[in-house]
């Protein structure tokens, strides 16, 4: 059984399952993906998240603020304890840093991800991080508010090994999305070789970045097997020891989960 460790849900065209999540779900389940985390990215969306997943019992989620958020929905402490409290929240976030577009907001968004870690690490619950052109950063505000026991993610991860190496021995977990697929994504998949398979997830992004051979369309939980199956090959590995090691590390990483 595969876990899609992270999902959007809410924000999936759902025409070619008739307009149904149930239907989408089913689809996915038919290929071994029972269980998925669907993360939030605006305090702001909440309700409406947390209101489309609230049916399915396979569907965990996350309450958090992405950083491209921060100006429109600032870090607010009492609202993220709040929608945390909500049955079924496993993690914060995904939360932390984005300077490809531009620094103009770093300040809030480093204000931001320093309160999800305290909190994370308050609630005993771990954060999702979102890191893109802010390596140094993202490794400073994580040493210095994360708590190692509750840790957390580095998801969709595209960074270097050196990067990954410090995030794992702050014991954060590393997950690889469908981008190592791409044949561009050659170094990448030298990561994918280094890290060990117990620190690992796997996940789709979706509706982001659908793994070969789905490229340049919507992409679902439907497709983490592929991801799994990348991971396989490069490692030599049966794709069901994959599935089985990437299932248990994400129940240890996500304790709530496990109910």
């Amino acid at each position: 059984m595969f876990i899609d460790s992270h999902c959007h849900l809410d924000r999936l065209d759902l025409s070619r399952h008739n307009g149904s999540l149930q239907q989408l779900l089913q689809a996915a389940a038919g290929r071994g993906v029972e269980e998925m985390l669907c993360v939030s990215i605006d305090l702001g969306l909440f309700e409406q998240m947390y209101a489309a997943i609230a049916p399915f019992a396979n569907v965990y989620a996350s309450a958090g603020i992405h950083p491209c958020h921060v100006v429109e929905c600032p870090f607010d402490y009492r609202r993220l304890r709040e929608a945390a409290s909500r049955p079924r929240i496993v993690a914060l976030g995904e939360t932390g840093l984005d300077y490809y577009y531009s620094t103009d907001s770093a300040e809030q968004q480093q204000a931001s991800f320093a309160g999800h870690l305290q909190l994370g690490a308050e609630l005993g619950l771990p954060v999702i991080v979102h890191t893109r052109d802010a390596r140094e950063d993202t490794l400073r505000i994580i040493r210095e508010h994360a708590d190692p026991a509750v840790a957390g993610v580095l998801h969709c991860f595209t960074e270097s090994l050196e990067m990954a190496q410090a995030a794992m021995e702050m014991n954060f977990r590393i997950s690889f999305s469908g981008i190592i697929t791409f044949k561009s994504a050659a170094e990448l998949r030298e990561v994918v070789r280094a890290v060990p398979l117990e620190k690992m997830l796997i996940e789709t992004d979706s509706p982001y970045l659908a793994p070969v051979p789905y490229r340049g369309k919507q992409n679902e939980p439907t497709y983490v097997p592929e991801v799994a199956q990348c991971i396989a090959d490069i490692k030599g590995l049966r794709v069901e020891e994959v599935a089985a090691v990437t299932r248990e590390n994400f129940y240890n990483l996500f304790t709530r989960a496990r109910g």
